[in-house]
């Protein structure tokens, strides 16, 4: 042990790294002095954990022990994704099994009220446990050495507070395989004993797949045999039903486990947004703060949130955050978009939240007169053609085959003339009425014509929160839009419209030679 010197000039704390001992606070069984504060850091062989129990506690009591309190850590100390609880009174804190080799108890004492503080006890324990943390690690014996023979460990895990479905992801594993595996093998059971339903027994070199339980509970059973064995496994479990999510809604959010409490450390969690074909999806981020970037190579090398096209790891990698940042939305090429948050064993942060909105797939074209707006049936199959309308509920869209479509002059249906970048444009508001019940959802476009150029675009102006999307973001060009192409009959339309535009033209300008002829002779 590796004593530590207190503010009041007491030894307490320090590295305790033998496989059992004890430890208690300062001046026990005598009452602790004020304004202490010790850090105890066990740590024991890889591979194994750490059995922590107390035989005596009393502290002062506060109703969230913000005066003098006691904290447990699954790992290093001070890091909040890492915190299995914090204690005061007279209620010992349970026994603890650490998820990893390394535990951490912290005693404070503020400058009132003095008890008898604790005694507690630990040893290595070498494999197995009951494991209450959120998150954590197990290895079989002497990971990555090989396992003994004739081994036996059962780990429990379970019984957080608030917790939910737990997930075990394996990142390693080499064990002696075997037709049934009969020799060697681990054993996963949806609950805390043997009498729970099999969720799968493996053995051999292919990792097994990841496993979510049905309940806060997971039993793994590692057993080997006589002879023969291997480098034997690694794997780690987390406790967030809210970490696997897939959402095929228009509009949806979700946010980190915990938040905004911190999340737990060790996650692999994935959010799938998958909408109807020819949506694009945009999300915008409503919050983040995660660990920092690594300060030796600048990227986001620890916990991190990335975001790809297309549903898979394998589509293009949209964007990689971390730290806390405010990010502007990000909108995927395809219907489909996966969200992943690494976290790794240390440093929890607040987490994200995040909103996202299906982009309508539409074609907005203009001539120097009129509107062409077109939108896939498909698209909004569930909508009755009165809510799609432009402006004003009076000028909504009509079913021409298998599109929606609204074909309107620019002096109707809520349309204005603006300068914009000193060019004159005609403004519209496109609305999108999703709304069911009393839940209002009505989304909103700006769909814009520059007449001169005959140029259209549109713009999502209100989506999920309006008071949130301060960036509006240019989504479609008329010309880029990858749709159904416009039928041959709209394109004469626009033709005759401009031919109409010019004949009126020349029209007037004949009348006026005429009246101005007519005033002479007069």
């Amino acid at each position: 042990s590796h004593p530590l010197l207190c503010p009041a000039g007491i030894k307490c704390g320090g590295v305790l790294s033998a496989p059992s001992g004890n430890f208690s606070s300062p001046n026990f069984p005598g009452l602790y002095p004020y304004e202490t504060e010790c850090t105890w850091l066990i740590v024991v062989a890889e591979g194994s954990s750490v059995l922590l129990s107390f035989s005596h506690f009393e502290l002062e009591y506060h109703d969230t022990c913000a005066y003098d309190y006691l904290q447990v850590y699954n790992g290093a100390a001070r890091d909040r994704g890492n915190l299995l609880g914090t204690f005061c009174g007279h209620s010992p804190p349970p026994p603890f099994s650490s998820a990893w080799h390394v535990m951490a108890v912290v005693f404070h004492s503020d400058r009132h009220v003095a008890k008898h503080g604790f005694a507690a006890a630990y040893r290595k324990d070498a494999c197995g446990g009951q494991l209450t943390g959120l998150s954590g690690e197990i290895t079989s014996p002497r990971y990555p050495e090989s396992y003994p023979n004739d081994a036996e460990c059962r780990w429990s895990i379970g019984g957080a507070s608030g917790g939910g479905p737990l997930t075990l992801v394996f990142a390693d594993f080499q064990m002696e395989g075997g037709q049934g595996c009969g020799f060697d093998y681990v054993a996963l059971f949806d609950g805390p004993t043997i009498a729970a339903p099999s969720l799968g027994r493996y053995c051999g070199s292919a990792r097994p797949p990841r496993t979510v339980s049905s309940t806060p509970h997971l039993l793994i059973i590692f057993k080997s045999d006589f002879n023969i064995g291997g480098r034997g496994f690694k794997a780690h479990f987390y406790s967030a039903g809210e970490c696997q999510e897939v959402f095929t809604t228009i509009k949806g959010n979700f946010s980190s486990p915990q938040y905004p409490n911190f999340y737990p450390n060790n996650l692999k969690c994935q959010w799938s947004i998958q909408l109807p074909p020819g949506y694009r999806v945009k999300v915008f981020f409503l919050d983040m703060e995660l660990e920092g970037r690594s300060s030796l190579t600048g990227g986001c090398d620890y916990d991190h949130l990335s975001a790809f096209d297309g549903g898979t790891e394998s589509g293009s990698l949209l964007g990689r955050w971390c730290g806390r940042e405010s990010l502007a939305p990000v909108t995927s090429r395809s219907n489909r978009l996966l969200l992943l948050l690494h976290t790794d064993r240390n440093t929890a942060k607040r987490g994200f939240s995040i909103s996202y909105v299906g982009v309508v797939p539409m074609n907005v074209s203009c001539t120097r007169t009129d509107f062409h707006i077109q939108i896939p049936v498909q698209s909004l199959a569930q909508l009755e053609r009165n809510r799609i309308y432009l402006g004003t509920p009076s000028c909504a869209a009509q079913v021409v085959g298998r599109n929606f479509k609204i074909h309107t002059r620019f002096d109707t249906c809520g349309t204005e003339s603006q300068r914009r970048n000193n060019t004159s444009v005609i403004v519209s508001t496109l609305y999108i009425d999703f709304s069911v019940g009393d839940q209002e959802d009505i989304h909103q476009y700006e769909v814009q014509c520059e007449p001169k150029r005959k140029e259209a675009s549109v713009t999502l102006i209100a989506g999920p929160d309006p008071s949130r999307l301060s960036q509006a973001e240019n989504l479609v060009d008329a010309h880029k839009w990858e749709g159904e192409a416009i039928d041959a009959r709209e394109i004469k339309s626009q033709d005759t419209s401009d031919i109409v535009f010019i004949s009126i033209c020349i029209l007037a300008g004949l009348l006026m030679v005429i009246a101005v002829v007519g005033l002479v002779l007069l």
